[in-house]
């Protein structure tokens, strides 16, 4: 088997004098969508960005090919991968095109956009169907059209590793499956790593291959589908009771809650 590029070695977050996460030992499988699932609180938003390097671990490492990414310089981790952090704003007036064109600033030289630049932004806003939106204001846009206009973004920095944060969160459902369809997308096309946290388990059990769920900041279970939405797990990390049925198109496992765990 591969070296996976990307994983967590004992690694402890925390906010002040309070610990989210211990000794966590997380490994992402490369080239593949994963799903960080989890209550409310579990610490699954916090372990994203401590992996995108937002925030610092208060011990252990996170390794990308074999090097801590917090002992790097920020442009060139921001080369390697690029997150969407959750409820994103931009500054008033900013085009849909002036965003996508930030995607560019780790790569960029002293004299601004290159002709390269310019293609690879013109190339994120075709692919996340943006195009008739190019001079329209971020701020104009509706809550699914922003959300693609940020993947564009995110895109245009031309990372292998994409972080998103509850990408799908104050989406309508036809928004919410363009955006992960447009996700499954890039995994398929261009072998891009996605790691997602997703509320819906559905959505996790339909467009990840490899699911983490999160309690308390301690991973339960860490594999498949199929591994990871059982009865048991969705008892002790959600605290509820489910039926897991086959999904009639893709057979991956379904779930439909009926009451609280006792």
């Amino acid at each position: 088997m591969d070296m996976e590029r990307l994983y967590t070695q004992q690694l402890d977050i925390g906010y002040a004098e309070t610990l989210i996460v211990k000794n966590l030992n997380l490994t992402i499988p490369t080239a593949k969508i994963t799903a960080l699932v989890g209550s409310n609180g579990s610490g699954k938003s916090t372990i994203l960005k401590t992996m995108a390097r937002i925030m610092k671990p208060k011990a252990g490492a996170v390794l990308l090919d074999g090097k801590t990414i917090h002992g790097q310089p920020t442009k060139e981790v921001a080369k390697q991968l690029a997150i969407l952090p959750q409820n994103p704003t931009a500054p008033e007036g900013l085009t849909v095109s002036e965003l996508v064109g930030y995607g560019r600033f780790p790569h960029q030289k002293r004299n601004g956009l290159t002709r390269e630049d310019k293609e690879i932004i013109h190339w994120a806003i075709r692919v996340t169907g943006m195009e008739p939106f190019y001079d329209r204001p971020v701020d104009q846009l509706s809550g699914g059209q922003r959300q693609r206009a940020w993947i564009a973004m995110a895109l245009a920095q031309q990372t292998d590793i994409l972080f998103l944060d509850e990408p799908t969160t104050f989406l309508d459902m036809a928004h919410q499956l363009e955006v992960l369809q447009l996700l499954q997308k890039l995994n398929q096309d261009e072998g891009r790593t996605i790691v997602m946290v997703v509320h819906d388990l559905n959505h996790a059990s339909r467009y990840a291959h490899h699911i983490v769920a999160i309690k308390s900041g301690t991973v339960v279970r860490a594999g498949s589908p199929h591994q990871v939405i059982t009865e048991e797990v969705l008892r002790e990390v959600f605290g509820i009771e489910a039926d897991i049925l086959p999904d009639p198109r893709t057979g991956v496992p379904l779930c439909l809650p009926f009451e609280l765990a006792i």
